[in-house]
């Protein structure tokens, strides 16, 4: 098995679930008694929330870059960053290091693309639902995007920064994304792109209204993939 390295603490509660996951895919493609060779560095979300700023972001792609460095000299033979936000500097970050940085973005473009969807809404983060970074990247793939609804795209955010990355779920919210969600669905569109790692939290990307492509569950499967061989 090769080993990946994994930068975490973005938050948390998405580290833990990046670990997990990655562990049990990997047991359930080889075996009860096998687990994941990661290298992972969580750092201080402190640093790195609600930024704003280019000098706030400039901040973070040294951080994550010093992080990718420190891993790669560990002995980690590709990237994972457990964060849909911190892509925003994703690609200074692969430029910084020597390794395969596997995107979350273009693996879940590349999922759909596969499975046929041509329309598809994003739910995220602020920075994830309305910036051009991710949503251009996406459309690379083939996609057409829904618009965002700014006041519902507040919501989450703040349900997003206040709540689960704090690792709390509650009935309200949950009712508040199921609505979203709901509401979502009457545009015309194929799928929903759930674009928050913590988001998994609230919905269940296996019973909804519509198929929701979880960037998270996608982009583990790519780890899983690499630590296996499976990916070139």
């Amino acid at each position: 098995m090769r080993k990946i390295g994994l930068i975490g603490g973005m938050s948390w509660a998405s580290t833990e679930l990046y670990y997990r996951h990655l562990n049990k895919g990997l047991q359930k493609r080889v075996g009860t008694g096998c687990s994941a060779p990661i290298l992972m560095e969580s750092l201080n979300y402190c640093d790195l929330s609600r930024l704003s700023t280019p000098e706030q972001w400039d901040h973070a792609k040294e951080v994550l870059i010093a992080s990718a460095r420190r891993l790669e000299a560990a002995g980690a033979t590709a990237l994972m960053i457990a964060a849909n936000s911190m892509h925003k500097v994703a690609d200074d970050v692969a430029a910084a290091i020597s390794i395969p940085l596997l995107h979350i973005v273009d693996e879940t473009g590349e999922k759909m693309r596969a499975d046929g969807v041509k329309a598809a809404a994003v739910i995220g983060t602020r920075n994830v639902m309305t910036e051009p970074w991710f949503r251009q990247r996406l459309v690379r793939h083939g996609l057409t995007l829904a618009p965002y609804d700014a006041s519902r795209a507040e919501e989450i955010d703040r349900i997003i920064y206040d709540e689960l990355m704090q690792g709390k779920v509650t009935e309200d919210s949950r009712r508040t994304m199921r609505t979203f969600i709901t509401d979502i669905a009457k545009q015309d569109i194929q799928a929903l792109v759930l674009a928050c790692t913590e988001l998994v939290m609230l919905v269940d990307p296996d019973a909804n209204l519509l198929p929701v492509y979880d960037t998270a569950r996608i982009h583990v499967a790519a780890g899983i993939d690499w630590i296996l061989g499976d990916a070139p």
